[in-house]
């Protein structure tokens, strides 16, 4: 699949699958994008070679080769990395995975963001365990072996894998200022487009729109406007990847001005059209069928 201007997001959970696991890369000075956002699905990601900031529920870290990331479903998080050469390992899965396999001890360690490291013993299992589970999900993502590695995995990093702690990160200092923003959050957490204007969020949230703005910008990185967009496009992704969709209906759907207009924000967002990023995916996953 071509490269898209895309950390984490849009890969997605394929109906009727319990888990997903991919691996990306990027040379030196490859063009990639992220912003504050977050998935219906939990997120686990091994990182290979790595230099940048994590952002998410416990503050800000920073990550070096071999960290491991966890974010559960519908949690906010973010990533800036540098332009270094970096790859890594996502696997997504199905918060019910954990009830389904016997798995509520693990679960309890799984509750909230983590910025993770192992001891070089365990990391190399874990790196091993990882690439195993890459083949056998290529092979046959449904296999009583594919879902016994999803398995150990889990339970391997909840037996030895140790959270990052200060100096290597900084906790968050705008708790208060993220719960003033929360009723605009749960819309975006919830809503497929939103599409109210600033003056609107800004009451919805008692606040008056220039300090709304300052807000916003000091948590997301970005203004109310752009990330507006950027949510859209990234729904947009999930429904090329999800659905039977045109891309007139998706452009409608999320209430871009026009399939045009639609086409060329999705283009300059992730590096291709919808219609070669939506012929890509389904190439991608027929392969892997």
């Amino acid at each position: 699949m071509a490269k898209m201007k895309v950390y984490c997001e849009p890969f997605c959970i394929e109906k009727g699958y319990n888990f997903e696991i991919h691996h990306v890369s990027y040379a030196e000075s490859d063009p990639y994008s992220c912003f504050m956002h977050f998935h219906e699905v939990h997120e686990i990601i091994v990182f290979d070679e790595i230099e940048g900031s994590y952002f998410y529920s416990q503050g800000e870290s920073q990550l070096i080769d071999n960290d491991i990331v966890f974010t559960p479903t519908l949690e906010t998080h973010d990533f800036e990395l540098s332009d270094k050469k970096k790859s890594w390992y996502i696997v997504q899965f199905l918060p019910d995975f954990f009830k389904q396999n016997g798995l509520e001890k693990e679960a309890s360690f799984f509750l909230q963001g983590m910025h993770l490291r192992l001891p070089a013993k365990h990391l190399l299992e874990v790196k091993q365990q990882v690439e195993w589970l890459k083949k056998s999900y290529d092979e046959n993502p449904h296999s009583l072996k594919s879902n016994t590695l999803l398995k150990l995995l889990l339970i391997w990093l909840a037996d030895y894998a140790e959270p990052v702690k200060p100096p290597h990160t900084q906790p968050i200092a705008l708790t208060q200022s993220y719960e003033r923003l929360s009723p605009v959050i749960e819309l975006f957490k919830h809503q497929q487009s939103v599409d109210l204007s600033l003056s609107q969020v800004a009451e919805m949230c008692h606040l008056s729109p220039s300090y709304f703005s300052r807000l916003f910008k000091s948590i997301f990185r970005c203004n109310y406007s752009e990330y507006v967009i950027r949510h859209k496009l990234y729904s947009a992704a999930r429904l090329l990847s999800q659905s039977g969709f045109s891309i007139t209906d998706i452009s409608f759907e999320l209430h871009f001005s026009s399939p045009s207009h639609f086409i060329s924000l999705f283009k300059k967002q992730f590096g291709v059209t919808p219609k070669k990023y939506k012929t890509e995916l389904q190439t991608r996953n027929n392969n892997q069928k």
